[in-house]
């Protein structure tokens, strides 16, 4: 399976723009509550010698650290919610065997490991992949597996495959943290009930640590004022920077997706042998589900921007829960196109 240079550009352009974008939003925020955590930082420089340093040197002692840690719960995060959203347990593949065989003989093909197989419960026929740093996820529908025959369902596999491959689904499944961040519905740490107690104590802890930087006696009308005015220009700020980093990765993650498709339609009939199945296969899923009111093209939620096509894992009749895990980007090139481009693959090789 042959790599794409035009692809691996646009793939490493993607990385190294979500690294940055890590980066500076840890550098921000961490701008952003200098003041509340000043003492705890005089401190911290005190007992490890770094008391008169510059601020640029404790800002890169500081952020550097907490932006690797940033990406890598971003990453861990994005990959369980991403599998829990479609309800695919990592154990389900083990009930599938036939699959699995399919998936380890492509594997094989493809020279690479292996990767997980889990299987949603759902009557909506589609595919998608989930990338990690050194392994990967291929996530079916049971409507998917009772929609397609052998060699379409060869062909799907070996498309999901070359997403793995190719590295571009580890990116976009990075890429997914930032949108789901500034969601109306991300609730980061579980249930709405927890998330409401943690952001009401740490509010609470704010007014405390207030007080190296308010000219007012704790507790007094004066001192409530000026903390709520803090408070809200940090608030504001804060936004204002989230937002940009999610036009920004967004932008990136549009510019490489609807080429990332082309890519994964071409290498996975190569791998599997048949292009005509894998453009079969596309007319089938696409027409398997009604046409929507709405242009989900334009605008979806959930995984559909990760999937084979763009309709993700919920029917009509079964609309995406508000509170879902969102990627809204214009990813898939249209189906009309990508079966054209398979036929001219086929009159190539014969």
């Amino acid at each position: 399976m042959e790599r794409d240079p035009d692809l691996t550009w646009r793939i490493l352009l993607a990385l190294l723009t979500i690294l940055v974008v890590d980066v500076v939003l840890v550098a921000a925020a961490a701008y952003l509550v200098a003041p509340w955590l000043a003492p705890l930082r005089d401190a911290v420089a005190d007992a490890v010698g770094l008391s008169g340093t510059s601020p640029l040197v404790w800002g890169a002692v500081v952020v550097l650290p907490v932006a690797v840690a940033f990406g890598w719960a971003q990453l861990r995060y994005s990959r369980r919610e991403l599998l829990d959203e479609v309800d695919a347990p990592l154990a389900s593949g083990d009930d599938y065997p036939d699959v699995q065989g399919r998936l380890q003989r492509l594997a094989v093909g493809a020279d690479m490991a292996t990767p997980t197989l889990a299987v949603a419960q759902t009557d909506v026929p589609n595919s998608f992949a989930v990338g990690g740093v050194t392994d990967g996820t291929v996530v079916v529908s049971t409507g998917l597996l009772d929609a397609l025959d052998g060699d379409e369902l060869d062909a799907v596999l070996a498309h999901e495959l070359a997403h793995l491959r190719n590295r571009d689904a580890f990116v976009l499944t990075l890429a997914s943290f930032v949108p789901a961040l500034i969601s109306d519905d991300f609730s980061p740490f579980g249930s709405r009930a927890t998330s409401t107690a943690v952001w009401v104590g740490a509010v609470v802890a704010a007014y405390l640590l207030s007080a190296p930087f308010i000219d007012a006696a704790p507790f007094t009308l004066g001192y409530t004022v000026s903390f709520a005015f803090a408070l809200l220009v940090t608030v504001v700020l804060g936004g204002v920077f989230l937002g940009i980093a999610g036009a920004v990765v967004l932008g990136l993650s549009q510019h490489l997706s609807t080429y990332r498709e082309y890519v994964a339609d071409r290498s996975g009939a190569i791998l599997a042998g048949q292009p005509t199945a894998m453009a079969t296969a596309l007319t089938k899923l696409d027409r398997s589900v009604e046409t929507p009111t709405a242009d989900k093209r334009t605008q979806y939620a959930g995984v559909a921007g990760l999937c084979f096509l763009p309709h993700g894992f919920s029917s009509e009749d079964e609309p995406a829960d508000e509170g879902q895990f969102t990627v809204e980007t214009r990813s898939h090139p249209a189906t009309e196109r990508r079966i054209e481009r398979l036929q001219q693959l086929e009159r190539e090789r014969f």
